[in-house]
Parts: C-alpha cells; structure tokens; sequence
C-alpha cells in the first residue's frame, strides 16, 4: 500500500501577494499552513524521541543495548536469574541502583577489558606480520594450512566400522583349468579378449564410465549421470579376479581406493549402479577379502536409500546423490516404476544387511514384495509398470524381456542364495512363471518355442535378446519346482537356447539381433532395423553356460564358441571391442562403444563355459543380473536384522 503524503501540493497552490494591496487575509491563511507543518514536524520527533529512547537508551531491562560502539555490540546484556525478582517477589527495576546492576557493570567492564586485549593483541601481531618478509609469511601460512590439514583428519575418522560377520565359505574361485587341451585353448583365447578389453579401458578411457574404442576415449551414459566413476573397473574386477589377472585386479583396486567418490551431484539410475557397482563391489569383496570394497559398497547404498523416500515405498528410477532427490523416467507409463528396476535389488540388499547388521536395506525390498503381493495382477501376470505415488500398475504390458527380466530372476535367486529357506520367494517365482507359460510362451510353425509379450490383452509375438536369459533361468528353477516338473522345466530351458541359437545363426555375422519376430512367415529374425544391432550381449552365452553346466551337453560350448569367434571376428578392433549396427549386414558399421557388462558379463559367461565345473559352483554361489557372484548365504540359526527367522 503507497504511504499517503503528509503535505499534498497539487490543488494548493500558495498565490502571490500584489504590491499594496491588502495581503492579510492571505497571510493568516499562509500562517495556519506554516503552524500546521511545525505542529506536525514537532509531533514526529516527540514520537521519534520515544521509540528512541525505548529501543536505544542504555539501560538494564530485558532489552539487549545497541549502542553504537563495537564493544556494546559485543557484550551480551545478562538477565538476572530470577527475572528481576527478589526472594520476597518484588520487581526489582533495573538501572535504579541494586546489587544486580552493580554486578552486571563489573561483568561488561571486564568484557570491555578483554576485547580492548584482544584488539591490542591482533593489532601487534598484524605489526609482527608486516615486518616479514613475503617467503617467512608463505612459511607461515602453509605450516597454518598444514596444521589445519591434520586437525581435520583428526577429526575425519571416517566410516563408522562396520559388525564382523561371519565370512561365508568361498569356494572354487581359483583355477577350473579344463582336462580337454581344446577347451583349454578355448578358454585361453576368452582370456586373451579380456585382457585386450581392459588393456585398451586402461590406455584410453581409464576412470571413465565406458570406452569408446574406435575414438579412443572415455565414454559414459545417463545412467551413470555426469560424473566418471569408473564403472568398467567395478564391473570388471571379479572377473579379472576368476580369470586370474591378478595384475590387472590390483590396479582396480588401487583406482576404487585412491578415486571411487560417491559424494557428486550426479543423478544415476539405482537399478544400474544397484546391479552394477554394489554387485561389482561385493563380488570382489567376497573374492578378495579386500574391505575396501565392502566400505565402498556401503558407502553408495546409503546414497541409494533416499530414492525408497516415496508414498509406496517403491523405489524412483533415479536418485542424485548427493541431494538425494528421486525421480522417474519421463517416458515411463506416467511416470511410473519400471519392474525390472525396482524388482532387481534383493540379492544385494540382503548382503548389506547381511554384512553392515543395518535392517534398512532388508525391509526395503521385503516391503516390495509384500506390497506386490498384495496387489491383483491381470491373467496372474505382473505388468511392467507401477506408479510409485498412486501403488497402481501402470500400462497393462508384460515381458520377461526387458523391462520384466530380472524381477522373475531375483526371484528364483532370492530363494536360491538364502540356502533354499526363502520359501516364500520361491513360491511368488512358480506362480509367475505358471501365469508365463500360460499366457507369453507359444511355438511358432517352424516349432521355435518363444516368449512373447503381453500388451492391453493380447500376444506380441516378438521376443529380445534380454528375454534369452530365461532359457538359463528355467534350468536353474528347474530342482525345486512343484508338481515333479523339474524335467518339464530343463526341457523348456533347451528350447529357449535353441531359439536364441536360432536368432545368431540366421544372421549374417552370427551374432543375435536386439529382438526377432514370429510372424508373416519370419521366424527369429529382426525385422525393423532399429531391432538389428547387436550391442556385446551376453543373455545367450549367459543361457548356454547354464545349460552345460545341467546337461553336459557339448553343443551348448560349441554354440558359445561361435558366439566368441564372432565377436573377435567382428567386434574387436584395435582399441577393444564395439558393438555393431547390423547384424544381418556383411559390412556393418560400429556403435563405438565398449559395454562395460561385455568385461562384466559376456566374457565371464565365456570363460565359465570353456571352466571346469569346479569354478564358480552353484551350489556355493548366486550370479546376479549383471553376472556378479555372491556367495549363498548358510546362515543357520543366524537371523537377519529386520527379518523373521526362516521357514522351510
């Protein structure tokens, strides 16, 4: 609101006196104008002089002193601790003369004293200081800033130490050197491509996210947000470590040691980073004995944490973290959850609780589960989408492909690493993978089994290179499934191999495409070229290692070797490997770009098909999604903070 005028001029004006004519009327007028202003004028420095007076006069009430010397500024006024009474309840008025008002002077004279010290004191020192010379004051500060240095490591005591607990048994992550000299040849040659990938992350995008190998430099995603973290080298580590580069793992290490910050305003995907560089971490943990990398594993799930902070307790996509503010995809069914992503999170977050006694990571996906279980699903299938803020689903669309994968896989796994007592996981994976069989797995005209997709009530008869994982999962559920259909199960596995064998040998490169169709007479082959390209995959080599290890069979090592020479063939260029654009093309072009999950993944799947069986059990390990080996965990009458102890 515009504050009023005191003296509005316009429609005032004062009119001019006329020599010897009567100005007396005009002049009593002018007068009264002239009285009014100096009543007024008055009249506010009366009021000005009061408030003064209240707010500024010193004296000794409640009010603090703001007088205008530095030293008053400084000296806090002291209440008496009665509030100004006596014992026999009558109100001492300050500033009149009592024993209080004599001892609050002494207080503030002695205050004043000590800063006219302190002020004599500084101003020597700043004369000593100006009598040196520039090099005894560079001396100076830098032994200031030395000093200050080692009180802050004092105090910097670093991550709270974490509960020991005990170390589950590793077993068989050495050797696995195959009897046959072929497959040792074979097996040779994966570890050579390994080291030629690393080689060329360490030459050129060493610290980076990714490589890209043809440019010959760092390389990164969204995912992993603006900020290098090193994700090839926490993917790679456990498989350098099972493939005995023990060289190359230290360098790893010393990197993880000297440069993994998490503290970065980076956004980053959870699920990437969950799978990735928590499963990267505690594999190599688990491995190497190393706490490096079990800190370092702790220290990012703590970051993740706040991205559960939602109205459902189902986790955003992505977190920043250092804000820890999350949010979701823009293109995800009205912002919603992705399954795969929220649904891929168990494995690890049970061995942090496991591991740091914090219930927090345990209740957070049990939470999930539960509230899952809770909610109707259309046909007994769980759709990809869910909003985090509403618990609804979102688009009615389902696939074990990408998107759904590794949901149905931790499910399997959860049951598999808690020692077979997780009854309750495994329950909720037969009943899905029933509704699957139902509704998504169809045979073509050719006989191809395959698993389609289910969108707003009808098959897509198209499946993704992310789906032929399913054929290693079957067989790995298969022991254990209800009904006596643990044959059934094998079985079914095989012919997803089969299929995916299908889809790599009915290219050109013999190299599977991104997705292929069974329809209009095509069978396993991509049909739109955004579908051609094959980006260094390993769900197919991931299924096929899982199959020789149930059968024995020889083909499922003679497929994988296929796999490898076309990638050597094909994708290996000098500065590592790159995906490439079309598969079904004799002259294809490359994507430039070095898949961490090809060192994480790909080449370990090809290392343990050529491995005796001896490496890597699976009676003593669980592989998560992005190939990271965690150790079951026997916990025997051992009770997981947060949990209920275990049925069978």
């Amino acid at each position: 609101m515009t504050t009023p005028a005191l003296l509005p001029l316009s429609g005032r004006r004062i009119p001019t006196l006329s020599p010897g004519a009567s100005s007396f009327p005009h002049h009593r007028a002018t007068l009264r104008l002239s009285e009014k202003f100096i009543l007024l004028l008055i009249l506010s420095a009366f009021i000005t002089l009061c408030f003064g007076a209240f707010f500024f006069l010193p004296d000794n009430s409640k009010h603090k002193r703001f007088d205008l010397g530095l030293e008053d500024v400084l000296i806090p006024h002291i209440d008496s601790p009665k509030e100004g009474k006596h014992a026999s309840g009558q109100v001492v008025i300050h500033g009149q003369g009592g024993h209080d008002e004599h001892r609050h002077r002494e207080e503030e004279e002695s205050l004043r004293d000590k800063i006219r010290a302190d002020h004599e004191r500084a101003l020597q020192e700043a004369k000593e200081k100006l009598r040196k010379s520039r090099e005894e004051l560079q001396a100076e500060i830098q032994t200031e800033k030395n000093k200050v240095m080692e009180d802050l490591k004092k105090k910097d005591v670093g991550p709270k130490p974490l509960p020991p607990v005990p170390m589950p048994k590793v077993v068989g992550v050495n050797d696995g050197e195959p009897l046959e000299p072929d497959v040792k040849e074979k097996r040779d040659k994966i570890r050579e491509m390994m080291k030629h990938a690393w080689d060329s992350y360490r030459q050129y995008g060493w610290g980076h996210n990714e490589l890209k190998p043809l440019a010959k430099k760092g390389h990164s995603t969204n995912i992993f947000g603006n900020s290098q973290l090193g994700a090839t080298i926490v993917d790679a580590l456990d498989t350098l470590y099972i493939m005995g580069l023990h060289d190359e793992f230290k360098d790893g290490q010393e990197w993880i040691e000297q440069n993994l910050d998490f503290s970065v305003n980076a956004e980053v995907s959870v699920f990437e980073v969950n799978i990735r560089f928590i499963g990267g971490l505690l594999a190599a943990y688990y491995l190497s004995g190393q706490e490096v990398f079990k800190l370092k594993a702790v220290q990012l799930a703590e970051k993740l944490l706040p991205a559960f902070n939602t109205p459902t307790g189902i986790p955003w996509a992505m977190v920043n973290l250092k804000s820890g503010v999350g949010r979701n995809w823009g293109w995800a069914s009205a912002g919603s959850s992705i399954l795969a992503e929220f649904g891929t999170l168990h494995m690890e977050f049970v061995h942090l609780t496991y591991l740091t006694g914090n219930p927090a990571y345990y209740q957070k996906v049990m939470h999930i589960r539960k509230l899952l279980a809770k909610m109707d699903r259309p046909n007994g299938l769980y759709p990809n989408y869910l909003n985090p803020r509403t618990g609804r689903w979102g688009q009615h669309h389902t696939s074990v492909g990408g998107l759904g994968d590794s949901f149905y896989e931790y499910l399997l796994k959860a049951w598999l690493m808690s020692d077979k007592t997780d009854t309750e996981a495994r329950k909720t994976y037969d009943d899905a993978i029933e509704a699957i069989e139902r509704h998504l797995i169809r045979k073509s005209n050719g006989g191809l089994t395959f698993i389609g997709e289910w969108k707003n009530g009808h098959l897509e008869r198209k499946m993704g290179h992310l789906a032929c994982f399913a054929g290693g999962m079957l067989a790995l559920g298969a022991d254990g499934s209800p009904d006596d259909k643990a044959g059934h199960y094998l079985q079914l596995g095989a012919e997803i191999a089969h299929t995916c064998h299908e889809s790599y040998d009915r290219t050109v490169l013999k190299l599977g495409p991104e997705a292929f169709k069974f329809d209009s007479g095509l069978e396993a082959v991509a049909v739109r070229q955004n579908e051609k390209y094959y980006i260094l995959r390993p769900e197919v080599i991931e299924t096929y290692w899982y199959m020789w290890r149930f059968t024995h069979d020889p083909k499922y090592r003679q497929w994988g070797w296929e796999a490898a020479q076309a990638i050597d063939k094909y994708c290996r260029v000098s500065g590592g490997f790159s995906g490439v654009k079309d598969v079904y093309s004799s002259n294809p072009t490359y994507d430039d770009v070095q898949q961490s999950f090809f060192l994480a993944e790909t080449l370990k799947y090809l290392y343990l098909l050529f491995s005796s069986d001896d490496l890597m059990p699976l009676e003593n390990w669980v592989f998560n999604t992005e190939a990271h080996p965690l150790p079951v965990l026997h916990l025997g009458n051992i009770t997981l903070p947060g949990s209920e102890p275990a049925q069978r």
